[in-house]
């Protein structure tokens, strides 16, 4: 996009080329998934699995230091991006998106069938915002409030796949 459109009606948007050379950017925008035009949220929830596979090699407790750093980072990086670009919560950024779905696989079993339901479950929450993630959504301000919500989608999806295990869906599944 031309320089000469930032900020103006047409695109507040930063380029693909802003988006690497800053690092507030990459993190905000997932690395650039979050500058794909449809579905952004699903793109940088996509990419987020990706990044999942190593984490879910650590120790647990070092998986919760990485999702409370992750976390503080994205209040950080998410409240920096959408003042920046003078928008409240843009779906460009992704980076919430990501310890949401770090959150949604927390304690599930890594396979891959479990995997794509959290990312199913997941995306279903995250947009459709039931109780109290529609509150967290309204009533939460700047990069706390862009984190929260994802992190409540997370929360809910790993009770919601949580109580699937405990009420027997791995008869449902292949071994």
């Amino acid at each position: 996009m031309p320089q000469r459109l930032r900020g103006t009606i047409i695109s507040n948007n930063p380029t693909f080329w802003e988006t690497v050379r800053d690092p507030i950017y990459c993190l905000a925008l997932g690395f650039g998934s979050g500058l794909v035009k449809i579905a952004p949220g699903t793109s940088g929830s996509f990419l987020a699995l990706i990044f999942y596979l190593p984490l879910s090699l650590l120790p647990f407790w070092m998986y919760i230091i990485n999702l409370v750093v992750a976390f503080l980072l994205g209040i950080y990086v998410c409240g920096e991006t959408a003042q920046r670009m003078k928008i409240k919560d843009p779906s460009i950024i992704v980076w919430d998106e990501f310890v949401g779905m770090w959150i949604a696989l927390l304690l599930i079993p890594s396979k891959w069938y479990f995997i794509v339901l959290a990312f199913l479950i997941f995306r279903l929450f995250d947009i459709l915002k039931p109780w109290p993630i529609s509150l967290l959504d309204r009533k939460v301000k700047g990069g706390v409030g862009i984190m929260l919500d994802d992190v409540a989608a997370g929360l809910l999806t790993l009770i919601t796949l949580q109580l699937l295990l405990a009420n027997g869906i791995t008869n449902f599944v292949p071994k």
